[in-house]
């Protein structure tokens, strides 16, 4: 049996600091939901000195843009995005005290550099389970952005969200790890 360490949010720097890459967490409490163009414009209100939508420190952003919900649903299938297209908005984002992301493929050492610096992780969410994650989502709100539909941002309320530490303070790299593993020696 596979064993998780369960994560609540927020976050806070000696949690973080125990994560390793390779570790699988089920995380309950509080997650933000942003995508490319919510990145953007929280970029912009921080660049003009605006209050974001919701305070960044100790919380976790989940890139997803999900489905509408079917009747009796809460919310339709909530896979991960890929997170590279986040990264150059990334690092200002965990300077201002973001604790992790969750998403899916490698990240930019530019990421990697501000996790090492300011304590943050990278989760991986298995893109195939979107309607099995979805279930671990009890609760969705709008809070930002309307106007960009499923990129809007999202107030989500999980309980036992899955997902996998790929990059974690230290610099310890899943994906790496997974590299050398099977790497031939020839």
């Amino acid at each position: 049996m596979t064993e998780y360490i369960d994560l609540k949010t927020p976050l806070n720097d000696s949690t973080i600091e125990k994560l390793k890459a390779g570790d699988k967490v089920r995380i309950s409490g509080v997650l933000y939901t942003a995508r490319d163009a919510a990145h953007k414009r929280l970029i912009e209100m921080i660049e003009s000195g605006k209050d974001l939508p919701f305070d960044v420190k100790g919380q976790l952003l989940y890139y997803v843009g999900p489905t509408p919900a079917k009747p009796g649903q809460v919310i339709g299938s909530a896979g991960p995005t890929t997170s590279y297209r986040m990264d150059t908005y990334t690092p200002t984002l965990i300077k201002m005290g973001l604790k992790g992301t969750i998403g899916k493929g490698g990240r930019s050492n530019e990421v990697l550099e501000a996790m090492k610096r300011y304590k943050a992780v990278y989760f991986a969410a298995v893109g195939g389970a979107a309607a099995l994650i979805a279930k671990t989502i009890k609760r969705v709100e709008i809070i930002a952005f309307e106007d960009l539909g499923t990129e809007a941002i999202r107030k989500m309320e999980v309980e036992s969200f899955p997902a996998i530490v790929v990059n974690d303070t230290k610099g310890g790299d899943l994906y790496n790890i997974g590299r050398e593993k099977y790497k031939m020696p020839y």
